[in-house]
């Protein structure tokens, strides 16, 4: 997997302090606004990590996800969902649908950096089960 985390949010001050927030983690940190423009960069240059809010523009979070998965290259890369869609079919969905972990906005920073460490050091997975179970766990 590639060199530096993926962070895929709309809104500019979430992006920005979610980068804050991760720049010590150790890999560099790339961004997008919107659905389609996250989507191209992960297919281009995957990412170890993928931060991933739901509501997007231009393409649903979950659209990205679904085709992130479906993707050769993006099937092993673990993805953090973060949202302000905090009910529990959500964090049920995340899961079924592949994510790796769910956390909900607002966030706490220590946190974040706690889970996306975690996911980086685990590495690649493409075993949907423990996706799943990390979703449910969280």
């Amino acid at each position: 997997m590639g060199d530096h985390i993926l962070v895929i949010e709309d809104s500019a001050p979430i992006r920005r302090l979610v980068e804050i927030c991760l720049r010590d983690v150790g890999p560099a940190i790339i961004t997008a606004a919107d659905g389609p423009a996250g989507l191209q960069s992960a297919t281009a240059n995957p990412p170890a990590l993928i931060v991933l809010d739901i509501g997007l523009p231009g393409m649903h979070g979950w659209d990205v996800l679904a085709e992130v998965r479906a993707h050769p290259v993006g099937r092993g890369i673990p993805v953090l969902i973060l949202t302000a869609h905090a009910n529990e079919e959500d964090r049920f969905r995340s899961g079924a649908d592949g994510a790796d972990a769910f956390m909900t906005k607002p966030f706490d920073p220590a946190d974040l950096v706690r889970l996306a460490t975690s996911l980086l050091e685990r590495g690649p997975s493409e075993d949907a089960a423990d996706r799943a179970v990390a979703a449910a766990g969280e």
